[in-house]
């Protein structure tokens, strides 16, 4: 791609080396450790799923067992495998006798490594053959039944009840949207277990279940069918269970997923160990089930001024992108993150808005970036609002992107209704159609503003990762370098969950997804 912002080049690759260079020394610690929702993933995958009579999901239950035991280290899989042998029984019957008390199962005594690997591999082979095949079915879904042009128009629904939830995302579908995002209840991130079942009750969203997931992927298959192209289905796979729900995810044909490395330690207090660990495990999951991630950086800029603090999210989505290549996810599922949302009252905002999102396009030309709408400076106004969101999707279309969630005139307001989606779907269409090849009409003037406001923040960008790479990320969010919110590395929810891998651990999915792309 030829560069509209005249970005040095060479200072590009210096920044991509700094976040390669931040990324492989942080995995060095990452492929030290699990935990407790890594091992309730494997658990997952290797059949475990449902609850017991006060509804504690057994994934959690054989971990907890597990860990109580001393076991963590070596993994769930070697246990349960160890347990296969010593009963006969299959991994949900295993898990059934432990939560009656008839199984403990660091107790049991131990087989070979070579035979209890061997008849986990079994299993793990045939899970990773159905998410396979999931892989394909979208394929053939999109062969077959096409897709909306980019940007996709993408949307949420957040009723608390996943049956109204259906309803409206069917509705959105016909109404032109293209990618359906139901959102989590709130909280949700900071459950340390996957409710289960099919949920009539939340608030802010709904609670991301298997069962949920498999109710909304059945609504939009039946409404694509109807409208004559796929709908996207995305979630949010991030929090205490990242990887349990990316493995949910991929089993229930997901196409997109919040999935951030950084998000969970910055805005919602997580361990950084913990997330670090687990993002790691998730994006291996996603990169193998072909999911689209998207990342949170559009966070960062409503705790810090968009305009000062705009290299950090640049900085943030370098090191993103070299987190998923570690895991395997390839640049075509990166859905790296950015907003609209510097102050409307900022005269040439929406030159700087321009620049940040050719940058954002030209630096990582095969992503799929995800641009999120105004919502810092939306403030009931719904006539204001509208025009603000009509912008920001000028902006999109003038710059490429790829994945628009799109903007709300009630934002502030209340969470969407039927006719405000439908508005927004609407002005996002109206500008797009009347300005669809705009982006190959325009250049931008020399040594202008829009130029050099994209090279004083790639510079800012490439100064910050040189400083992350001397001083690791760890002491960089110790310190509080990203949206200006500190957290420690001995701090913050679910440190208790991580344990040092033993010499013997094994965890036969990351072998099978990831193969060679390490």
């Amino acid at each position: 791609m030829q560069s509209k912002l005249n970005l040095d080049q060479n200072l590009i690759a210096k920044a991509r080396n700094s976040a390669k260079n931040i990324a492989a020394d942080t995995q060095k610690f990452i492929d030290k450790h699990t935990t407790v929702a890594v091992e309730r993933t494997v658990a997952r995958l290797l059949g475990i799923d449902g609850i017991d009579e006060i509804e504690t999901p057994l994934p959690n239950i054989v971990v907890d067992n597990i860990k109580d035991g001393g076991g963590l280290g070596l993994g769930a899989a070697y246990w349960v495998g160890n347990a296969m042998i010593h009963t006969g029984k299959e991994p949900q019957e295993i898990a059934e006798m432990v939560s009656k008390g008839e199984l403990d199962l660091t107790k049991v005594p131990v087989a070979d490594d070579n035979k209890i690997q061997e008849v986990i591999k079994v299993l793990a082979e045939k899970m990773v053959q159905r998410i396979a095949n999931n892989k394909n079915d979208r394929d053939e879904f999109i062969k077959n039944l096409g897709e909306g042009p980019k940007p996709y128009l993408y949307v949420i629904v957040a009723t608390g009840n996943i049956y109204e939830d259906v309803l409206q995302a069917q509705a959105a579908a016909r109404q032109g949207a293209d990618i359906i995002a139901v959102i989590r209840t709130t909280g949700q991130s900071l459950l340390d277990y996957v409710p289960y079942g099919a949920t009539t009750e939340g608030f802010g969203g709904t609670y991301a279940t298997q069962e949920n997931f498999r109710i909304m992927r059945k609504a939009l298959d039946e409404v694509g069918e109807e409208v004559g192209k796929y709908i996207r289905l995305c979630n949010y796979c991030s929090g205490l269970c990242m990887p349990e729900i990316a493995a949910m995810g991929a089993m229930e044909r997901l196409d997109v997923m919040l999935n951030d490395a950084l998000y969970g330690i910055l805005f919602r207090d997580i361990n950084i160990q913990r997330t670090l660990v687990d993002q790691y495990f998730s994006r291996i999951i996603n990169g193998f089930a072909g999911v689209i991630i998207n990342t949170g950086e559009d966070n960062y800029l409503t705790t810090a001024d968009a305009v000062e603090e705009a290299h950090t999210v640049l900085a943030s989505q370098f090191i993103n992108e070299q987190f998923a290549l570690v895991a395997g996810l390839p640049e075509e599922q990166m859905g790296l993150g950015h907003a609209f949302e510097i102050t409307p009252d900022l005269e040439n905002g929406f030159l700087f808005e321009l620049s940040q999102a050719q940058m954002a396009r030209e630096i990582f030309p095969n992503a799929p970036l995800k641009y999120m709408p105004p919502t810092k400076f939306m403030t009931g106004d719904i006539y204001k609002g509208h025009v603000q969101d009509a912008l920001f999707n000028m902006v999109a279309i003038m710059t490429n992107q790829s994945l628009q969630l799109l903007g709300m005139l009630t934002e502030a307001i209340h969470t969407p209704l039927l006719q405000d989606r439908a508005l927004s779907i609407a002005n996002a269409k109206y500008v797009f159609n009347n300005a669809r090849d705009i982006s190959s009409e325009i250049e931008f003037k020399e040594g202008g503003i829009i130029q050099s406001r994209a090279q004083e923040v790639l510079k800012k960008a490439a100064d910050m990762l040189n400083e992350i790479e001397t001083e690791g990320i760890f002491s960089t969010i110790e310190e509080g370098k990203f949206a200006g919110v500190k957290r420690k590395m001995d701090g913050g929810k679910g440190l208790e969950g991580v344990t040092k891998k033993h010499d013997k651990y094994f965890n036969p999915f990351v072998e099978l997804m990831l193969g060679g792309a390490r």
